[in-house]
């Protein structure tokens, strides 16, 4: 059997290790600012008549967790909103021209606050190619 002042002794540093061990799972639990979105893709009508792909990669800074959290709930509702909004745009965009970033992120903005509900998040740019 264990002496008696050993269970006091293992009693007393688990009694002060817990908070440092809650606090170790609510860094583990915590998510990260940023959601990722990558391979947003429109079709564009290329300058010899043929047909093209440009590919929008884009992420989410989201620094609030509550807004943090419904953006993991709605982010199918988003990448729609994306899927649509650069799809107007290249829709409309010229055969040979270069897309316009400046444009299209304020475009993805006002859809990220739309179906969000609030601004809070801001979105950025990754990458756009034309293929």
């Amino acid at each position: 059997m264990m002496p008696r002042r050993n269970i006091l002794a293992l009693g007393a540093a688990l009694f002060l290790l817990a908070p440092a061990l809650a606090h170790a799972e609510a860094e583990k639990s915590k998510k990260p600012p940023y959601l990722s979105i990558s391979g947003l893709g429109a079709t564009i009508v290329r300058w010899q008549g043929g047909h093209g792909v440009m590919t929008v990669d884009a992420g989410i800074d989201v620094p609030d967790p509550a807004l943090r959290d419904y953006a993991d709930l709605v982010l199918p509702r988003l990448k729609d909103a994306y899927a649509r909004t650069l799809q107007d745009y290249a829709g409309n965009l010229q055969p040979g021209a270069v897309p316009d970033a400046d444009y299209m992120a304020r475009k993805l903005q006002q859809a990220t606050d739309r179906i969000l509900g609030k601004p809070g998040a801001r979105l950025l740019l990754g990458g756009i190619m034309v293929n």
